[in-house]
């Protein structure tokens, strides 16, 4: 008689199914029927991003269109001069009469608060916006403005994603944390440390935007790292500290099968343990 004759029961099953969706807040990007609600136990919420000159209205309407027939979800778009402030009404206006009603996410570096304040249409017309805390500003000026973007979309109900990257990170809480490190009878090898800086930098950049009046069901966060270890590494700690909803990507994946293939990797192993709520390849 062979083994697998005498055997009296089949062995425990290996269990084929993702872990269970970590529960997040519900965040509403827009409003109406056209709002998309990222977390929450939604499902995951594809989104792009534009190429364009934002200035050049025709152009940028045209790729949004786009992209939102091909199933984007949410469309990013820069917004990194007046020119390119000025346009985001009129892009929304042109897309709101072909019928598109994506809502769209400003993404602002450097001045985004001082184009927020001279544009307000630009704000009004967004439904998101992007910042990131370690280009927001430098030493006296960042936490001014950051706050005056954060008011400025709790004034208007926007949302906003916090989005921390490893080529920005915020070099003032990076030292501090690498001090810290060598100071330690068990330092850390510095890629480590800088996992740290990076999940404190949005941690802390999120609740400083709710101690400022941003309920936390207007704030998603991310920490984007170019490396898939280090991005499944991060997205986990996050996961385990918080309950934001999580915005997934690898940062400067690459063009053509290197890039699909890397970010494919990091985010289905992320998704498969029930992490993340939204999702873009870059």
């Amino acid at each position: 008689m062979n083994e697998a004759a005498s055997e009296t029961r089949l062995p425990d099953p290996v269990v084929a199914e993702p872990a269970p969706r970590r529960r997040t807040c519900a965040v509403a990007v827009g409003a109406g029927p056209a709002a998309v609600i990222v977390g929450g136990g939604a499902p995951v919420v594809v989104q792009s991003m534009t190429n364009t000159d934002t200035a050049d209205v025709e152009s940028t309407v045209t790729q949004v269109l786009a992209l939102a027939q091909q199933g984007s979800e949410l469309v990013r778009i820069t917004v990194d001069r007046d020119e390119a402030a000025a346009a985001v009404p009129h892009i929304f206006e042109k897309l709101a009469q072909k019928g598109c009603h994506v809502p769209l996410v400003g993404d602002f570096h450097y001045i985004g608060h001082k184009l927020l304040a001279d544009h307000p249409a630009c704000g009004e017309a967004l439904a998101k916006y992007r910042i990131n805390p370690g280009n927001v500003g430098f030493k006296e000026k960042k936490d001014k403005q950051f706050a005056s973007i954060v008011e400025l979309a709790a004034k208007h109900g926007k949302a906003v994603r916090i989005g921390a990257n490893w080529g920005s990170l915020d070099q003032e809480l990076l030292t501090y944390l690498m001090d810290l490190n060598h100071a330690s009878d068990r330092p850390l090898d510095a890629r480590a440390v800088t996992r740290e800086a990076l999940v404190r930098s949005a941690l802390m950049s999120a609740r400083r935007a709710e101690e400022i009046g941003l309920p936390k069901n207007r704030i998603v966060i991310s920490a984007k790292v170019s490396a898939v270890q280090d991005l499944i590494a991060v997205y986990r700690m996050l996961a385990e500290r918080s309950d934001y909803a999580l915005h997934l990507g690898l940062t400067e994946a690459g063009m053509g099968s290197k890039g699909i293939v890397a970010s494919s990797a990091a985010l289905g192993v992320l998704l498969q343990d029930g992490i993340g709520d939204t999702i873009r390849v870059s």
